[in-house]
């Protein structure tokens, strides 16, 4: 448990004249949060870009704009000397650049001619059967040329009953007509057209057979495909070649537009520059040091230390607790559940950081309703392999938090009892033996549990629902008031009182409960009162801390405890999915021994896919109900979170070096 990275407010002041060496170490040593300038009446005002920024900028959106046409992807490359990159930076993106244009240019006109051939084909299949040179179809002064097509047959009769002079040409396959007729028919022979709901085609304008056309288009479409993927191999050589270049002026030019632009961001006089902003306490010294070494003292640094008083209302100037930017300081260890927070909300400065918290009640909740030394190992090694394979900085974090949930999960696998379904340890029931895994391993009666079971080990879950759902209760019970010790701890920090009232009435109410049912149900009435008293006061307390919603959220500290009913509720699920599938799977076998070959293959096939269809939900199931349980129930009883990140002004190069 711990509380974010201390921080120092601080202040830079200085002359203009070595605002850019400032900038340079500030952004070198990543220790510098900066808070931007908002223009008041002091006279300082938002200073312009560096001259370099436009030609920065410009030079970036071209970087990232091939980057994009390449499909360029963040990988490990060789690490670059910054000053090589930017001395070779104009020659190689102009020449990059001169080659991608003319590499596109060619392949949009190929692409287009590609597109316009399909468009000639599509105009010549109809008239493949009609084998007549497009020259006939125009050019005449007496003639009249209908070129289409028909709705159904169409026999000679229909066109000779209108006029005698014509020449027909037919394809029913297609429903193709080319008719020629006298310009004096045209007319007629149109109406008897439309009788066969005529519809007109486009004919191509250039003279030849179809069929010799098509041979030529689709030997150009094969020409100009062939074109285009030979230019795209050109641009994928291209890219092979580039790819180091690109991802490191990326960087250089990246890093080089946050020193040109941060002068919008601070404020600056006619000669001088102020620029504010937070530094991990621990780190103050090493700014201050850089600074000085940079500027050769002609920038001083000043630090506004933070006041805290027990109201609660400790700032300074303008500057409260509420505006400091918060950083995370844990281990290795603790740091990946960083993650489940981040996905909730930061943590406030003066809040308790529950990263090292989740560490132990996230993989313990896990473990408990998951449970199995199967589904352990199977999971444990996924997330080893992706871990190993999937070079992500995103994944990484999430993958170590599910190797902590495997290991807590392989523990209560060996409490329970399982693997993938089957029980370990034989046990004796009021209906005979049931068998496990381990014929060495037999079931230990503990102790008595609720409703006439018994706590055994290892716990049979399905045989001791109602002693699980009290152990689960139980737990949540814990968990809920170490939810309000912490926030009696956030609470202190500004006022004990408050924190007594607001956090400590929640468990004066809790021991008045239990007091109070330990005299009633064990027939102690003395005891009954003075548990009954504890209630009142701690009910007063809590009314005074919170007002009256405090009573009024008093069922709900039932509700909550409840929920973790879940536990066993999403674990039991889990088992009898395993054992549903274990029972089909071998029921398979032992079915019919005379198919006993077919019989072991289908089983074989269902136990995989059952399985691995419960490892899935083994993931999403425990995982979200886990979470649930910290977001709603655990963190409602101490957490606000709404902290900002800790955004240091500089850049994590990878690709580049001084």
């Amino acid at each position: 448990m711990s509380r974010p990275k201390r921080m120092t407010k601080a202040i830079i002041v200085g002359h203009k004249s070595v605002l850019k060496r400032t900038i340079d170490v500030l952004h070198d040593s990543s220790l510098f949060h900066i808070e931007d300038f908002v223009e008041d009446e002091s006279g300082f005002k938002i200073s312009k870009p560096f001259q370099n920024a436009e030609e920065v900028s410009k030079k970036l959106v071209k970087i990232r704009s091939i980057s994009n046409y390449l499909g360029i992807e963040e990988t490990r490359q060789a690490v670059q000397k910054k000053d090589v990159v930017l001395r070779e930076l104009d020659a190689k993106l102009d020449k990059l650049d001169n080659a991608i244009s003319e590499k596109t240019k060619t392949i949009n006109k190929n692409e287009t001619d590609l597109k316009d051939l399909e468009t000639q084909k599509k105009e010549l299949l109809p008239f493949l059967s009609i084998n007549l040179d497009f020259d006939y179809y125009r050019g005449y002064e007496n003639l009249k040329v209908f070129a289409g097509s028909v709705k159904g047959n169409l026999e000679e009769s229909q066109i000779s009953r209108v006029t005698q002079a014509y020449e027909l040409f037919f394809d029913p396959q297609a429903k193709t007509i080319v008719l020629f007729v006298a310009n004096k028919d045209a007319d007629k022979v149109y109406e008897a057209l439309q009788d066969l709901e005529f519809k007109e085609l486009r004919v191509p304008e250039r003279g030849g057979i179809p069929s010799e056309l098509l041979k030529v288009a689709e030997q150009k479409e094969v020409d100009t495909s062939n074109k285009i993927e030979s230019l795209k191999a050109e641009v994928e050589s291209i890219k092979s070649q580039y790819t180091d270049f690109l991802l490191a002026s990326d960087e250089v030019l990246s890093i080089e537009n946050q020193k040109a632009e941060l002068p919008l961001r601070i404020a600056t006089s006619e000669n001088a520059f102020i620029i504010e902003g937070w530094v991990p306490s621990d780190k103050y010294d090493i700014l201050v040091n850089g600074i000085n070494d940079a500027t050769s003292g002609r920038a001083y640094v000043t630090s506004i230390p933070i006041e805290h008083d027990e109201g609660g209302e400790g700032h300074t100037e303008e500057h409260t607790e509420e505006h400091i930017p918060v950083e995370y300081n844990n281990s290795k260890v603790v740091a990946p559940m960083q993650a489940i927070l981040d996905l909730y909300s930061r943590p406030k400065y003066t809040e308790i950081d529950p990263a090292s918290i989740l560490l132990i009640t996230f993989p313990l909740i896990y473990g408990m309703i998951l449970g199995d030394i199967g589904y352990a190992i199977i999971l444990g090694a996924m997330a080893l392999a992706i871990k190993t394979f999937v070079k992500s900085d995103a994944v990484k974090p999430l993958m170590n938090i599910l190797i902590y949930c495997q290991i807590s999960t392989f523990i209560f696998g060996i409490i329970y009892g399982e693997f993938l379904g089957f029980p370990l340890a034989s046990l004796h029931t009021a209906h005979g033996v049931i068998p496990g895994l381990l014929p060495f391993w037999n079931t230990v009666t503990l102790f008595p549990g609720i409703a006439g079971e018994e706590f055994t080990f290892p716990v049979h879950r399905t045989h001791m629902v109602m002693t699980m759902i009290a152990v689960s209760v139980g737990v949540g019970l814990l968990h809920l008031n170490l939810g309000y010790i912490l926030g009696f701890i956030n609470i202190s920090h500004h006022s004990l009182k408050h924190a007594v009232l607001e956090k400590g009435s929640w468990i004066v109410i809790e021991l008045g409960a239990l007091v109070a049912a330990i005299g009633y149900f064990g027939d102690i009435s003395g005891l009954t009162y003075v548990g009954a008293g504890i209630l009142v006061l701690g009910i007063v307390m809590l009314t005074m801390g919170e007002g009256i919603k405090g009573p009024i959220e008093l069922p709900s500290l039932m509700g909550n405890a409840l929920s973790y009913a879940r536990i066993i509720a999403v674990g039991l699920s889990s088992i009898y999915i395993a054992s549903t599938v274990n029972d089909i799977a071998f029921g398979m076998i032992w079915a019919d021994h005379s198919k006993i070959g077919f019989a072991a293959v289908a089983a074989i096939i269902v136990f995989i896919l059952g399985h691995g269809l419960n490892t899935v939900l083994s993931i999403i199931a425990p995982g979200l109900h886990s979470l649930r349980l910290q977001y709603v129930e655990f963190f409602g009883k101490f957490y606000q979170g709404g902290g900002k990140k800790f955004n240091p002004f500089g850049y994590i190069r990878k690709y580049t070096e001084d």
